[in-house]
């Protein structure tokens, strides 16, 4: 008998604090997400860079014996230069590519990845003045871009989405949800046929140290704006086209970005999805629900008093009005009769 009213008690207090256990398992699931990614890459590239230590270091040593007129500190010198010039998007290798890092182009193609926070860190200001812009500039543009975003999401979703998931509804009679999961699954195989499959082909044929692996990665992180920036387009040497190139870039990171985010509202309004979401959020309180109620009612009572009130004043002014015509009569039937 005491066990099962403990057993229900513990039932009872689980399910009036379902979001708060289910809030709980959700940081513990993400906590737990970051050390597997942690473990999964250390484990697959400390050998990688391990090898590329070993091997930096043998040609240096052999770089050395080979010019024993050049002291180590000065190459150290003259490498710590050179590894920093790069980090600002310039290098002095003989074969990099000749065109400057802040033409119009570069300079467009920069400011779109600014602006949607992809950030490839291949260039970066080098004076002051860029970097006090850069900040200001962040700092009107990408709530800007978000508006902007938002805006163009909101209109596309609604022709791309929402009619046609309607649409067979009304018509053909299927139910809603199933056609809402069978359209955002169709509506992402396209969206990752046109935005990956398509351009990281294009990509591997127009880059040459590129291969489809590669150039679809460079799109993957591109279009999920995280921006490693170890494989950006258009950097190569002699690149034929370059600017119109590099323009081309920058629309297509804004149309991929754009079908990204209407894919992601698609499947967001699944309704799996909703249930599956309300059981992280915290529950409304019956007073905050008393509340919103109260205001809604008030806002009613407002707008219905308001438009009375309207009534009121429209029905007066056509009394005016009806008046002076009235008037207007007495006055010409009284002087017709003045001249009889």
């Amino acid at each position: 008998m005491l066990q099962s009213l403990a057993g229900s008690s513990c039932v009872r207090l689980v399910e009036q604090h379902r979001s708060a256990w289910c809030f709980g398992l959700l940081v513990l699931g993400y906590a737990l997400y970051l050390v597997f990614g942690a473990v999964v890459f250390s484990s697959v590239e400390l050998p990688s860079e391990d090898l590329l230590r070993q091997e930096l270091a043998k040609l240096k040593r052999r770089f050395l014996d080979e010019h024993a007129c050049l002291g180590e500190p000065q190459l150290e010198r003259f490498l710590a230069r050179v590894l920093e010039a790069s980090n600002y998007g310039v290098s002095v290798l003989s074969n990099a590519s000749g065109s400057w890092n802040w033409d119009f182009t570069s300079s467009l193609f920069f400011a779109s990845t600014v602006l949607s926070t992809t950030g490839y860190g291949h260039t970066v200001p080098l004076s002051d003045g860029g970097k006090a812009f850069c900040i200001v500039y962040s700092v009107i543009g990408i709530p800007f871009t978000l508006l902007f975003l938002t805006a163009v999401v909101q209109r596309i979703i609604v022709h791309v989405t929402r009619r046609p998931v309607l649409y067979f509804h009304v018509h053909w009679g299927f139910s809603k949800q199933v056609v809402a999961i069978v359209h955002a699954v169709v509506l992402g195989f396209i969206t990752v046929l046109c935005f990956f499959f398509i351009p990281a082909a294009i990509f591997s044929g127009l880059e040459d140290d590129w291969n489809f692996l590669e150039s679809f990665y460079f799109c993957f992180i591109s279009l999920s704006t995280i921006g490693l920036g170890d494989y950006v387009p258009g950097e190569g040497y002699n690149q034929k086209f370059r600017e119109l190139y590099k323009i081309g870039i920058t629309c297509y990171l804004l149309l991929g970005l754009i079908a990204m985010l209407v894919v992601l509202e698609t499947f967001c309004e699944l309704h799996e999805l909703k249930k599956f979401r309300k059981m992280f959020y915290v529950k409304k309180d019956k007073e905050d629900d008393q509340e919103h109620i109260i205001e809604h009612d008030q806002l009613s009572f407002s707008s219905i008093s308001d438009q009375a009130t309207s009534r009121k004043e429209d029905q007066k002014a056509l009394e005016r009005f009806l008046e002076q015509i009235n008037a207007s009569k007495t006055e010409t039937t009284l002087g017709e009769l003045s001249e009889i």
